[in-house]
């Protein structure tokens, strides 16, 4: 009997290696967290299951990201400039930007509020706290992901504090939001991509 090896195999739900009766997602590469309990005797389980997370993760690639990381920049790029500082704008335009920038912001924690409680399979305290569900779905999507959470929750904080904090002397942080919405963008199509994969197989790996 002939086998195949691992790097051979695509992509899909099989049945979890270590003997568990559940799905795991193969990558292509290695074994994912993501698992699915089965249905039924024969194997078959729901996709439908996922279509909250996978509508949830969307509207946070679409509107929560790009809502929360361009309200955070604008905000902190007019307070940078508010009258009486070094470099002021003028009273209107500051006043104008900051309410658009709020309102961006809190546009754009929207999403996250509802994928992160897809993420944790129900409410709870943290998810609904706004700025800090951003990063209790970063967390989440990282360890859903098979990578450390407390590292990338500590690395964002930090360079989120560093921003807000040294803008208005370093110019350059301008990079952080940007860093911390690609990052965010990218974890999200990674799950999404592993959630888009084929209906599960019996076909094991070997």
């Amino acid at each position: 009997m002939s086998y195949v090896s691992a790097s051979a195999v695509p992509p899909g739900w099989y049945p979890d290696p270590s003997g568990v009766r559940q799905w795991r997602v193969w990558t292509g590469e290695r074994w994912s967290e993501l698992t699915r309990p089965f249905a039924n005797a024969d194997g078959a389980t729901s996709f439908v299951a996922t279509l909250p997370l996978i509508a949830a993760l969307h509207r946070v690639q679409r509107y929560g990201v790009t809502g929360v990381y361009a309200g955070l920049a604008l905000v902190v790029g007019v307070l940078a400039h508010w009258p009486g500082t070094a470099d002021p704008a003028s009273p209107a335009l500051a006043t104008t930007a900051l309410g658009a920038g709020v309102a961006l912001f809190v546009l754009g924690l929207a999403p996250f509020y509802f994928v992160a409680r897809e993420l944790a399979g129900r409410w709870t305290a943290l998810t609904l706290i706004p700025g800090l569900n951003v990063l209790v779905v970063s967390a989440a999507l990282t360890r859903r992901l098979g990578a450390s959470p407390i590292r990338r929750v500590v690395s964002e904080t930090v360079l989120v504090v560093l921003y807000v904090a040294r803008f208005r002397f370093d110019p350059w942080l301008s990079v952080a939001p940007v860093l911390l919405a690609l990052g965010l963008a990218t974890s999200a199509q990674a799950l999404l991509d592993e959630l888009d994969v084929e209906s599960p197989t019996t076909r094991p790996i070997r």
